[in-house]
């Protein structure tokens, strides 16, 4: 059985030897979202076949799925407790207005229904320190809401599709919104407005994805036009980002590692003779300028990446800004991958298109099988 060992600090060596260590294939359709629990070593994932599936992820072991044929299974998050999460419908939000639930997973009940969308949520996220979340529509709104009342705490009206997230302390909160900006706002008074508010200059796409660094110094946010930028968290410059190929209908989410050293994004290769569609997946080391010293060699032959105030060689940058290197990129083997994220306690990420597949570092680099689960090698890893 694949086994997972907890997060030591990562190097680019360990980096390059992630491989896929198990394989759920048994998906009717794409996975909508996922999240790791904080503390657990618990995944859970909804899908498009109306499921909604929690996991072991120390032992890749699938524990329980749910289904929700009324409602359907859109986006998920995990809250404080480990066998409940909240996740938002699919269906029939103009009749029921029933458009978040709180679901317990140990007996398959409905906690609590939590209604004020009219249109379907695109973002959803619990607040590290109580009972709170948020959830963005595209009815232009972000709702807060608490787990233990029915009715929306907060409204807040916006442009365009809002894109939600906290940062890791639960004192502050980000949303993304039309034209490339991005309004913080004091979780404890939210209701007196955004404290400051950054725009991505020069993007005009929609947001579709935010998330702030573990130390809180840093924000990753992917567009809708597949361009990945990570900002200064406290002024809002854009410290570095890139592009990657089109992906029609299709969007691409980016995370960083636990201790923020790296990112992680699927790539989609451009087509060739033999029209590949297969998803690279791509690793990017981030470097703060004073660290350019130690470099033992030029980084223009690897970057592909926007530095501002970098020079011909690539060695200079402004004392904001952030080299970056690309450490590895892998054949994803499920396609273009809908969601993507690292596990917060463990040397572990996951890939999931409508196959799910847990990625661990390869102790054997000659080592070249994969696990399929349900028909599981217990010698894989």
């Amino acid at each position: 059985m694949m086994m997972t060992s907890p997060l030591a600090e990562l190097d680019d060596e360990t980096v390059r030897s992630m491989s896929i260590g198990a394989v759920f294939s048994d998906f009717v359709g794409k996975i909508n979202s996922l999240d790791f629990h904080r503390t657990d070593d618990l995944l859970i994932t909804a899908s498009e076949d109306d499921s909604v599936r929690l996991y072991d992820i120390a032992n890749a072991k699938l524990l329980k799925t749910t289904y929700h044929k009324k409602h359907g299974a859109d986006r998920i998050c995990f809250t404080h407790h480990p066998s409940s999460v909240v996740c938002s419908s699919r269906y029939n939000l103009d009749t029921t207005g029933e458009s978040l639930r709180y679901l317990s997973m140990y007996d398959n009940r409905c906690l609590r229904y939590f209604k004020g969308h009219k249109e379907r949520v695109v973002s959803l996220c619990m607040s590290p320190v109580n009972d709170s979340f948020m959830s963005g529509s595209l009815d232009h709104s972000v709702r807060i809401w608490d787990l233990r009342v029915n009715a929306c705490q907060g409204i807040l009206r916006l442009r365009g599709r809002p894109t939600v997230a906290y940062d890791q302390q639960g004192l502050v909160f980000a949303v993304a919104m039309e034209g490339g900006a991005i309004k913080l706002f004091d979780s404890r008074s939210y209701d007196k407005g955004p404290f400051d508010t950054f725009l991505v200059g020069g993007d005009m796409a929609e947001v579709c994805d935010i998330k702030f660094s573990n130390d809180g110094k840093s924000m990753l946010l992917t567009t809708t036009s597949n361009n990945i930028y990570v900002l200064d968290a406290y002024g809002g410059e854009k410290r570095c980002g890139f592009s990657l190929d089109p992906s029609p209908n299709t969007t691409i989410e980016a995370t960083f590692t636990p201790d923020g050293q790296y990112v992680l994004s699927g790539k989609l290769p451009r087509i060739s003779s033999q029209l590949l569609t297969c998803l690279n997946l791509v690793f990017i080391r981030m470097m703060d300028s004073a660290e350019l010293a130690f470099l033992a060699k030029p980084l223009d032959q690897e970057m592909g990446a926007y530095m501002p105030g970098a020079s011909a060689n690539g060695l200079s940058a402004t004392a904001d800004s952030i080299v970056t290197v690309q450490v590895g990129s892998w054949d994803s083997h499920i396609g273009v991958a809908s969601c993507l994220k690292w596990a917060p306690r463990r040397a572990m990420f996951v890939a999931a298109s409508s196959v799910l597949t847990f990625w661990i570092p390869n102790n054997n680099s000659n080592s070249k099988s994969l696990t399929e689960v349900g028909t599981m090698d217990p010698d894989a890893r």
